[in-house]
């Protein structure tokens, strides 16, 4: 159905390309121009087909940007269908509606009216390619500092006011060099947290550099340290125990189903981290429970903070008295637009979890002795620094999180 899908909305685009370009009078610039149409056509369905080839576009010097600039140009060109097509319903409609009125001559035409709807459609369908080249050429680099105030169950008194930055999703490659990594954590560093963490996803695939996101990641500057944790990315990149002995050889700490009691002002809280939680079927079975690896970990003595890239696993940690979980993955959706007071997100089709601040309750018999049953765990989901799919950010900038713990 996808690939139908894909095939119908090029076969649109395709036949429009070619016939505009025989109102060309050089036969010889028309020739040269449909061969390169072609040329490009071929690259298209190469890029799509990649997965099913071996991924031989990947491995290719010029393979990333071909892959990227195809992904770009199939999301931006099936909007852009949608808006000509929009375009198109509304002047049959118009049509039907002038051909039914009283008085109305059989076979009339209104070439006012065709002219108008030929625009509004040049017009609707310029729109998406607009917003893409806009949210290519800027919207990716515009950086946020959020600050978010965390209220946290049983958070010492000593704790009011700790501050953790956060980073994730980083996606070092074409569209994320070392420089721009380097500013996110210039600007980290100027918020003068406590506490710094890494939610995963420090490269995208095979060949990345991983060694390159590490080394100015490592430039993280906080009193109580620089953790972090492995995303999904990781486990297809496969280095995931590389970042964990990069993190390691940097003065870091990597946490894959450990945890580590931090201390700060005489009081202490519990902090943990694991590796991607898968929560679909691997090979027809399920995996279990999330967050198995650290049930024994987690302490009842003091607050526990944990590291989980997926922030789907946010309600196996609520269930298990975890009170603040700190998540990546969403990027926010890259993408969110909003129809009739309603916000369009395509990471709503992976979690409710999207970004920003959530609550669930902490069940009974999970809580602290002091503890009630009104108490909530928190998760945090960060929008991320990169890109994934196509390097375009539209109303999600990325962002840099400072997170102040507060009593609850």
């Amino acid at each position: 159905m996808f690939l139908f899908l894909v095939y119908a909305v090029q076969r649109f685009w395709f036949l429009r390309a070619w016939n505009s370009l025989g109102t060309f009078s050089s036969v010889f610039v028309q020739n040269a121009l449909r061969a390169a149409l072609i040329g490009l056509a071929i690259l298209l369905v190469a890029a799509i087909l990649n997965p099913f080839l071996g991924r031989f576009l990947s491995r290719l010097g010029v393979g990333k940007t071909i892959l990227t600039t195809a992904s770009l140009w199939i999301v931006t060109s099936f909007f852009a269908f949608l808006a000509v097509q929009s375009v198109g319903g509304i002047e049959w409609i118009t049509n039907v509606v002038a051909r039914l009125r009283p008085g109305a001559v059989a076979g009339e035409f209104d070439p006012s009216r065709r002219t108008f709807f030929r625009y509004a459609a040049y017009l609707a369908g310029s729109l998406p390619f607009v917003a893409a080249t806009y949210g290519f050429a800027a919207g990716r680099l515009r950086y946020t500092v959020e600050r978010v105030d965390v209220p946290i169950a049983n958070l010492p008194k000593e704790l009011d006011g700790f501050r953790i930055a956060q980073l994730s999703d980083i996606h070092i490659g074409s569209y994320m060099p070392p420089d721009e990594i380097a500013r996110a954590v210039t600007m980290a560093n100027e918020l003068q947290p406590d506490l710094s963490v890494v939610t995963g996803d420090f490269v995208s695939g095979v060949g990345d550099p991983l060694d390159a996101c590490i080394a100015e990641l490592s430039k993280l500057q906080a009193p109580l340290g620089v953790w972090g944790c492995n995303g999904n990315h990781e486990i297809y990149a496969g280095v995931e125990d590389e970042a964990e002995r990069l993190f390691h050889e940097k003065g870091m700490h990597l946490l894959r189903a450990r945890n580590s009691v931090i201390e700060h002002n005489g009081a202490s809280f519990n902090l943990l981290g694991v590796d991607y939680q898968r929560d679909h079927m691997v090979s027809g079975e399920r995996t279990g429970p999330m967050l198995q690896e650290v049930e024994h970990l987690i302490r009842r003595d003091m607050p526990n903070i944990l590291l989980s890239h997926n922030p789907n696993s946010f309600r196996r940690a609520a269930e298990l008295g975890i009170e603040l979980s700190i998540a990546g993955h969403t990027h926010g959706g890259q993408v969110k637009f909003e129809i009739v007071d309603h916000n369009v997100n395509p990471a709503r089709l992976i979690t409710p979890f999207v970004a920003g601040l959530y609550h669930l309750p902490i069940p009974n018999g999970r809580l602290a002795p002091e503890s009630n049953s009104a108490q909530k765990a928190a998760l945090y989901v960060n929008r991320g620094l990169g890109t994934i799919g196509f390097p375009v950010r539209l109303g999600v900038p990325p962002e840099i999180t400072l997170l102040t713990l507060r009593r609850a």
